[in-house]
């Protein structure tokens, strides 16, 4: 793109992603059209917005531009990198390739196998959850090109995650559906009543831990674990920890590894 944009070219160009995202949301335009808006906030070589599907275990690119190896890679293969914990940790805004530590790049195969033969330098590997805190794909964006510091296109690729996510997000749809969906019955979504580290512990249960693993894990005490689960217990209405699990099963949702 040339010359250097300024903070506003960016911020202006986010708003055309948010009216692409929307539209793709409701089938009115392509993921491909949230993809070739967001080259406007900023200048890639390649990109990818790809759906988790969590029964198959694995994701599906909607839109993207990387080559069929990496392509191939970001859908089977991603979810088992240990970068990927890192990733989908929910505190996290998003990762910076230079930001990653080296000794998780060096131990990272999605790293020496796919970006480093295509000569990528940059880019950002972004997790997408939905507003009730499932996760639902995520956004891939990488450069040959080292990006100059400070970047105001980092904080804006976070502003956009929510418009993001909602194109990946299956249970978003058309007014239409909404329609034809009223008239069958439903069972109703995540709780929005959990707050995100309770949405973590419920996570942890369909693992069968007990309380002092998931304090581990979480870097928490378990009697604060426990009071968690007292908590998601009432909120849900739920009598054990078992039906919590097989509520959060249902729903799609999981522990990050």
């Amino acid at each position: 793109m040339g010359a250097e944009r300024s903070t506003a070219d960016i911020l202006d160009a986010a708003v055309h992603v948010r009216e692409a995202a929307r539209s793709a949301t409701r089938g009115t335009a392509g993921v491909d059209t949230v993809l070739a808006a967001l080259a406007q906030v900023m200048e890639y070589d390649h990109a990818s917005l790809a759906r988790w599907d969590p029964r198959r275990r694995c994701h599906t690119t909607l839109a993207g531009s990387y080559p069929d190896d990496a392509t191939a890679y970001i859908e089977t293969r991603l979810h088992q990198d240990p970068v990927f914990p890192v990733l989908r940790s929910p505190a996290r805004g998003g990762l910076w390739l230079r930001d990653v530590p080296r000794q998780l790049l060096a131990a990272s195969p999605g790293f020496r196998e796919v970006l480093s033969p295509l000569g990528i330098e940059d880019g950002v590997a972004q997790c997408l959850f939905a507003t009730d805190g499932r996760y639902v794909g995520m956004l891939n964006v990488s450069t040959r090109r080292p990006r100059r510091a400070p970047d105001p296109a980092r904080a804006v690729v976070t502003l956009l995650t929510e418009a993001l996510a909602a194109t990946l997000d299956p249970g978003v749809r058309t007014p239409g559906e909404e329609a034809a969906a009223d008239a069958r019955p439903r069972h109703p979504g995540p709780p929005g009543g959990l707050s995100p580290r309770e949405l973590q512990v419920l996570a942890e249960l369909t693992a069968g831990r007990t309380n002092r693993e998931i304090a581990e894990r979480l870097y928490i005490t378990p009697r604060t674990v426990g009071t968690h689960i007292e908590h998601i217990l009432a909120k849900l209405d739920l009598p054990n920890r078992a039906a919590a699990a097989a509520r959060a099963a249902a729903w799609g949702i999981e522990p990050s590894r």
